[in-house]
């Protein structure tokens, strides 16, 4: 199947389900250096007169890295049959084991030269305009978010991008 080129307007899929339950790819770098990570928080929404996408990345994990250095990053997400490789790219460390040759991924490039999987069935090419630590004191609530999900204060950062082009599979 190849890939099509939409505005990020023409998006139908529900971003519920996209992002929290058939879960995401983060990717940045090169096609041929590169790593990506499994999430399931984000959104996508309109933010400075922009279609923009949101992801979270903890301090710890390698693809923060490529994403604090790069100016684009990807979202992408694939049919059920790999959910298994996304379990394996959210459990794994770049650091450790390459979890694109693992997974038998096939990288490509977008037309800004951000990296995304060729399995995808729906790719979201950003280009970051925003990140923002977060931290307990910008809680307005005190219901336990902090020591439910974050008992080692490793508190995410935030990520704003524009979603600059969007590919999904014909």
């Amino acid at each position: 199947m190849m890939f099509k080129k939409i505005a990020p307007e023409e998006l139908t899929k529900n971003p519920f389900d996209l992002i929290g339950k058939q879960w995401m790819l983060i990717t940045a770098g090169t096609p041929e250096d590169c790593n990506t990570m499994t999430a399931s928080w984000g959104g996508v929404g309109v933010m400075w007169g922009n279609p923009v996408a949101t992801c979270y990345i903890r301090p710890q994990r390698h693809t923060k890295g490529f994403v604090d250095r790069e100016e684009y990053f990807t979202l992408s997400f694939f049919p059920e049959e790999y959910r298994k490789a996304l379990q394996f790219c959210g459990s794994k460390s770049g650091r450790d084991v390459d979890k694109i040759k693992e997974c038998g991924f096939t990288m490509k490039a977008a037309e800004c030269g951000a990296p995304y999987m060729e399995e995808a069935e729906l790719v979201l090419v950003c280009r970051k305009q925003y990140a923002q630590p977060m931290g307990p004191e910008y809680l307005t609530e005190g219901d336990g978010i902090d020591q439910r999900w974050y008992p080692a204060h490793d508190w995410h950062t935030m990520y704003i991008g524009q979603i600059v082009e969007v590919y999904v599979k014909e």
